[in-house]
């Protein structure tokens, strides 16, 4: 039986027909891979998925993380799958071989971690957030902080976390209070309480690796002040044996509507409850120059934005494939016109409306995989491009789509478990059936890692107008040239390709609109609309991309068929969305921006 997770048929196709990423071999990174080898990671990403993350995905559901005594207790089946994880050495999929990875391109090594994001988004968790710690401790940590603390992240023995949010402050960094008071043996003493601490406490580690946002005294206000420190929750010795307990204390634990199996945390720094050295204080250590950490940080954040982006897509995907074989094998009425109660039921698939809202959810999830697959192989190109311009390409662009590939699937992949569970019908509320939990998880989607407007001001704020529309015109000239070899394509495809350039051009009229006026607060008024419908457009664009490598000639295989059909629908029917929102935008509107807060 096909994977009720993704569809392997599908990974595949946007791997090698359409990202050519066995292109990639020849590049010196890569040069000890093969097509082999990408599809044997591949095959064991699925196994292990399969066999130890969705088995539990339910049970970690039903009894969420609690706290006895001064220990967070989880389901040993988590325990358990991470263990597994570790041992296939995916941990490491796409990171140097100097540190023990397998060194996969990017593309790759996000497809095998799709699997176990689908399979159990909430253990995947663990991971996720432990390689953006790693990840960032290898751009700008010590060597010492690589071998104390990396080292075992990426061997499975110790998991990593972000702190930067404070009950008070929410997003807005500039208000954090947390304070770092230095020592004379270069360590710091950390003071103050972090809040939504994703993977914040548990024993499924020997250690947990917090990275930090404080503000040493003296320091410059605001988010200039900001610096990062590592923080762990046992200190390690000289010898890397693991030593006193450090001054992090629980506080509590969230009780969210998903990721339950993912602990939430609200911790305490140097309250007193541990006095590691004999003294109050979490001892934590600068990473890299004072006040640099918001954008020390950002290193995570970005990395962490778009795994969001895609586990919001592999929780849309599966709830897309359970609810297709449901309506396969479901019987339940007659088509219209048939009025002989003595006729068999057919399966719901054949009612036209069942079809269209199987036709959305395939629309919105295989565009938001290839959105993500795209973003990672311009991480690829960004680290490997022969040349430098390539990869300053390749980074500006990736810069661009990041708040995108965040953002869309987590609004648009939650529709499609919304229409998941419709398609389910009563079935489809109940506890009987996964999807219902899929919605739940993937409702927090758009809250992690920046919430939607907090995407939309980075898009419209930042990312559409640095180094004078530079981020701006590159998208617009990337989109381009696919619009440019869909009209060589002729027929239905190059009809498709001038709706995406009449849609495309708007995101320009639009941007240049907005901040003619040089009107800050009015555009930014407006940046959510912006961001929906850039999104659109660039979900529009991955549809055409994926149109343009499918075989020339109809080739009568239904994958190729669907493909197709999906393109049409979103180009069709999704895309025509954008026309009133550029209206609005185009119009500067105000209406939300005048609302006062006592007219509610």
């Amino acid at each position: 039986m096909p994977s009720t997770l993704l569809s392997r048929r599908d990974l595949d196709f946007l791997l090698h027909d359409w990202l050519r990423v066995s292109h990639l071999v020849e590049r010196p990174r890569y040069a000890e891979h093969s097509r082999e080898t990408f599809d044997d990671a591949l095959d064991l990403a699925e196994r292990v998925a399969t066999d130890q993350f969705a088995p539990h995905n339910r049970a970690a559901d039903l009894a969420e993380p609690t706290v006895e005594g001064n220990r967070v207790r989880t389901i040993p089946q988590i325990e358990a799958a991470l263990r597994s994880f570790a041992e296939t050495g995916l941990l490491t999929a796409g990171m140097d071989d100097s540190v023990g990875g397998l060194q996969l391109p990017h593309a790759v090594a996000a497809a095998c971690f799709a699997w176990f994001q689908a399979a159990n988004v909430a253990t995947s968790a663990y991971p996720l957030l432990t390689l953006g710690n790693a990840n960032l401790l290898l751009a700008h940590g010590s060597a010492e902080q690589i071998d104390t603390y990396v080292r075992p992240m990426l061997q499975g023995r110790f998991f990593g976390t972000m702190c930067l949010s404070e009950p008070h402050a929410g997003s807005s960094l500039a208000d954090i209070t947390t304070r770092a008071e230095p020592r004379p043996d270069g360590t710091y003493r950390l003071f103050g309480t972090k809040m939504w601490i994703s993977g914040g406490d548990h024993e499924l580690a020997e250690n947990i690796v917090h990275l930090v946002l404080a503000r040493i005294p003296g320091g410059p206000p605001g988010v200039k002040g900001i610096s990062l420190f590592v923080v762990p929750k046992v200190l390690v010795n000289p010898d890397a044996s693991l030593g006193e307990r450090n001054d992090v204390t629980l506080v509590g634990l969230n009780h969210k509507m998903g990721f339950r199996g993912t602990t939430n945390a609200l911790l305490s720094f140097g309250d007193g409850g541990h006095t590691p050295g004999g003294e109050p204080g979490a001892v934590g250590h600068l990473v890299g120059a004072p006040h640099q950490g918001l954008a020390q940080m950002f290193h995570m954040m970005n990395e962490a934005r778009i795994g969001v982006g895609a586990g919001a897509t592999a929780l849309g995907y599966t709830g897309y494939l359970k609810s297709l074989a449901y309506a396969r094998e479901r019987p339940q009425g007659r088509p219209v016109g048939a009025k002989d109660p003595a006729t068999p039921q057919v399966p719901i698939i054949d009612h036209p409306d069942v079809r269209r809202m199987l036709l959305a959810q395939k629309s919105y999830v295989e565009g938001a995989l290839a959105l993500v697959l795209y973003c990672a192989r311009l991480l690829d190109e960004e680290k490997t491009a022969p040349t430098d311009a390539d990869r300053e390409r390749a980074h500006l662009l990736l810069d661009v789509l990041t708040p995108i590939a965040k953002s869309w699937p987590s609004q648009w992949c939650l529709a499609a478990n919304d229409l998941a569970i419709q398609v389910l019908g009563g079935a489809g509320y109940t506890r009987d059936h996964d999807v219902e939990q899929h919605y739940r998880d993937n409702r927090l989607n758009p809250i992690h890692e920046g919430t939607h407007g907090i995407q939309a001001l980075d898009l419209l704020g930042r990312k559409m107008t640095m180094r004078d529309g530079a981020g701006l015109l590159l998208l617009a000239e990337t989109m381009g040239d696919t619009v440019s070899r869909g009209r060589r394509a002729g027929g239905e495809v190059a009809e498709l390709a001038d709706r995406l350039d009449a849609a495309a051009r708007r995101i320009v009229t639009a941007t240049r609109s907005l901040w003619a006026g040089g009107d800050q607060v009015l555009a930014l008024a407006n940046a959510s609309v912006y961001l929906e419908a850039v999104g659109h457009v660039v979900i529009a664009w991955m549809w055409l991309e994926q149109v343009l490598a499918l075989p020339s000639e109809e080739s009568g295989d239904p994958f190729h068929a669907g493909k197709r059909q999906a393109a049409r629908y979103f180009l069709t029917v999704e895309l025509p969305r954008t026309g009133p929102q550029f209206d609005l935008l185009d119009s500067l509107d105000r209406t939300a921006l005048d609302m006062r807060a006592d007219w509610f």
